[in-house]
């Protein structure tokens, strides 16, 4: 009699336990509730009413409260004014919409990597078509009625309310995901729809937990027939990451546009291709999104609200504050400008793209006629380690292609700064703004537009340091050894 065999339920490994990071439970405590207030402090001191920054800031001797509220446009109503529900549910219904989309819309349906527990969790790719599919709309609106579309005049005059209402629903979010997080099967039993902790999420500090995240792939299943599996299960880390914030990044900086056309009659050169760089980029990504499978953030990081947060309201705010400068102050270029911008663009992409295509094809398909003939160490831990191409120049070369393409991001803004002042037009005597630059404010608004950069930079080398980590621990001797072929981190021959 022939023997049967059952599929292997996976069992729910012990969680690796790792110490804190972001500066433990005080450092959660500062960004969780620090960060929110930090967006709001860049939106109101660089402003549309008084400058940027905001004038009584450049003489802090004179500088009063009510003065600078008076600068920042902060609201009469105070606080509450910050918010609005019918901004909150319109905020809300392109959540649903992405969502919508995400289900319904065909795309391509992939195993993840192998988890401790042994399976391998499904995704379903659509993130590209669903994203031209909501473009198409805006463009069909701005065809019909032009920079006046009710999508762009929407965001500008509300912005701080849909920035109110992102923090809601990313803070509701990571709240959530915590709360289940503790229905996840405990070590050694089955755990048949693949759950597990994050290493690193589960300190027992309520704060640093709910912060950095207790479970590695939260996700939910919406009872919709007639779809597959994959489609009406919802990873909610790669649903953030990859869809309402990348997305909501594009749309505030053409919002930002149509501001500048509507203001000014024109648009500038700068304006363009800091929206074009960062469309490409947010597109390139989404076109490329199986490749988020191999990424730290989906195969060792939790779901909490450092990324809930970070997905949709830390990077279309904060990544679009070039734009929204340049909407205010139409700064020009110039072909020599445009130049250097471009080539420095084209240098990052080079390498960002490269180095992470070859990874991916490397580690999917090592036959592949592109990557075949890739140098490599084998490790105790059964993982190859390429040592020739574009990981042979350093460990985290991808990462310098990032960095090197957010200075392209801010250089069109040129050395920031604007004071806002009233003059009366000759013509219709009407009273108008005007953003000038004078010697005291040149080069304060840098502090806005390069901050991206900035940030950027300090966010890379902390998460080369964890990759670091990370490797070292679980490579040991290999990895090592890969160190001393491989010197460089991320600079080839400096870093």
């Amino acid at each position: 009699m022939a023997e049967k065999h059952s599929k292997k339920i996976p069992v729910q490994p012990v969680p690796e336990k790792r110490g804190y990071e972001f500066g433990g439970p005080l450092g959660a405590f500062g960004i969780v509730f620090g960060l929110p207030i930090l967006i709001y402090v860049f939106t109101f001191v660089c402003n549309d009413i008084s400058g940027c920054p905001a004038p009584s800031l450049l003489n802090p001797s004179t500088l009063s409260l009510e003065q600078l509220k008076r600068e920042a446009g902060w609201p009469d109503q105070g606080v509450t004014a910050l918010y609005d529900t019918n901004v909150t549910l319109w905020t809300l219904s392109y959540y649903a919409f992405s969502l919508f989309l995400q289900v319904f819309l065909p795309g391509q349906e992939a195993d993840g990597v192998v988890l401790a527990c042994g399976g391998r969790l499904k995704y379903k790719f659509n993130a590209f078509p669903s994203a031209i599919i909501i473009l198409s709309g805006l463009a069909g609106g701005t065809y019909l009625y032009g920079a006046d579309f009710v999508v762009w005049t929407f965001l500008w005059d509300n912005y701080v309310q849909v920035i109110t209402a992102n923090i809601l629903i990313s803070s509701f979010i990571a709240l959530f995901v915590y709360t289940k997080s503790f229905t996840v099967p405990a070590p050694g039993q089955a755990t048949p729809s693949l759950r597990q902790l994050a290493p690193g999420g589960h300190t027992g500090n309520m704060l640093y937990d709910f912060f950095i995240g207790r479970e590695l792939n939260p996700r939910v299943c919406l009872p919709i027939p007639f779809v597959s599996e994959a489609s009406r299960t919802i990873d909610i880390k790669v649903f953030m990451e990859m869809r309402p914030g990348l997305l909501g990044w594009t749309i505030l900086n053409l919002s930002n546009v149509a501001h500048q056309y509507r203001t000014y009659g024109y648009i500038t050169d700068s304006i363009v291709l800091v929206t074009v760089f960062q469309a490409f980029y947010i597109l390139d990504a989404l076109y490329m999104e199986p490749a988020i499978m191999t990424t730290m953030d989906v195969i060792m990081d939790g779901f909490g609200f450092m990324l809930s947060f970070g997905d949709v309201v830390w990077v279309p705010h904060v990544y679009s504050i070039q734009t929204r400068y340049l909407s205010v102050f139409p700064y020009e270029l110039g072909l020599s400008g445009m130049a250097v911008v471009l080539g420095i663009t084209a240098v990052g992409y080079l390498i960002f793209r490269g180095a992470n295509n070859q990874k991916n094809r490397f580690r999917t398909d090592p036959n592949d006629p592109r990557v075949k003939n890739i140098k490599y160490i084998e490790t105790a831990a059964g993982s190859k380690l390429m040592i020739s191409g574009w990981w042979g120049l350093a460990r985290h070369i991808n990462y310098l292609g990032d960095w090197t393409m957010s200075w392209a991001y801010c250089l069109p803004t040129g050395v920031a700064g604007y004071v806002l002042i009233e003059s009366i037009n000759p013509a219709s005597g009407i009273v108008q703004k005007q953003a000038v630059q004078t010697p005291e404010v040149r080069g304060w608004g840098m502090i806005f537009t390069y901050f991206y950069m900035l940030y950027f930079g300090i966010l890379l080398i902390h998460r080369e340091m964890r990759d670091e980590e990370k490797c070292e621990k679980k490579y040991g001797a290999d990895w090592k050894r890969y160190t001393s072929i491989v010197r460089s981190r991320i600079i080839p021959g400096i870093y």
